[in-house]
């Protein structure tokens, strides 16, 4: 694999669970649905103005344009969200400041308003709908999408994720994800519980991207709800019986 748009490939869909959400089945996915919801979501993120890095234009200095800033939650829009902005050759901010400089916000609906955009910027609201009109839905608007993503060139070394202070490319994370998913025996019919913020660019690596490229599933846990092992922050315990530290995760 040279690009995260390579985790999402036509050819890894397969009726294997993706992602868990334990009590909502409507919104789980196998690798079948995931990866043609993943092509949604870039296309829809492209028709509101996200570009690849690359294309960045000399009055475009902070790349907002190449950026796509994500309010953190254990929700599968998230995780969508990040893989569609992969697929564009543009970068993903998680826990964005209150200006974030990004082309698109994506929030849950009760938050979404908590933040300033640059001029033109666009916002999604998922979970819960916002009262603006001028918010989008995620998954009505995501749903109507072209179910096909036509060939984008990507580099490896295109920054894929931020967090704010250092960029790191498609080719880091997937040194980084091969790594993990070698390490913990990552296969088919495992599923790695998220319970550390995705605002750790670790997190992403060890909760998301790990299990993706092994073929086994992203668990979003609710209470009760456990995985093969668990991606917990620093001194955070979790009820599996095997947790990967954050400090654990080399990035």
């Amino acid at each position: 694999m040279d690009t995260l748009g390579d985790l999402v490939a036509r050819e890894r869909r397969s009726d294997d669970p993706a992602l868990l959400v334990p009590g909502d089945s409507a919104r789980e996915f196998d690798y079948h649905r995931f990866c043609t919801t993943a092509w949604k979501t870039g296309n829809y993120l492209r028709r509101l103005g996200v570009r690849a890095s690359e294309e960045r234009t000399s009055d475009d200095a902070d790349s907002s344009g190449a950026t796509v800033a994500i309010v953190p939650a254990r929700a599968p829009e998230a995780v969508l969200a990040l893989l569609g902005t992969a697929l564009l050759g543009a970068r993903v901010r998680f826990a964005p400041p209150r200006d974030a400089r990004a082309r698109v916000l994506v929030a849950p609906g009760d938050r979404i308003g908590e933040y300033d955009l640059p001029p033109g910027g666009q916002r999604i609201a998922f979970r819960e709908e916002a009262d603006d009109p001028a918010v989008a839905w995620f998954g009505e608007s995501v749903w109507s999408e072209n179910p096909a993503f036509p060939p984008t060139p990507v580099s490896p070394d295109a920054p894929a994720l931020t967090d704010g202070d250092r960029d790191y490319s498609h080719a880091a994370l997937l040194d980084a994800t091969e790594t993990v998913a070698a390490e913990r025996n990552l296969e088919p019919g495992d599923a790695v519980a998220v319970r550390a913020s995705l605002a750790d660019p670790r997190a992403v690596v060890a909760g998301v991207l790990a299990p993706l490229f092994a073929g086994a599933a992203i668990l979003l846990p609710d209470g009760q709800s456990t995985g093969t092992f668990a991606v917990v922050a620093d001194g955070d315990d979790a009820p599996e019986d095997d947790a990967l530290s954050l400090t654990e995760v080399a990035l």
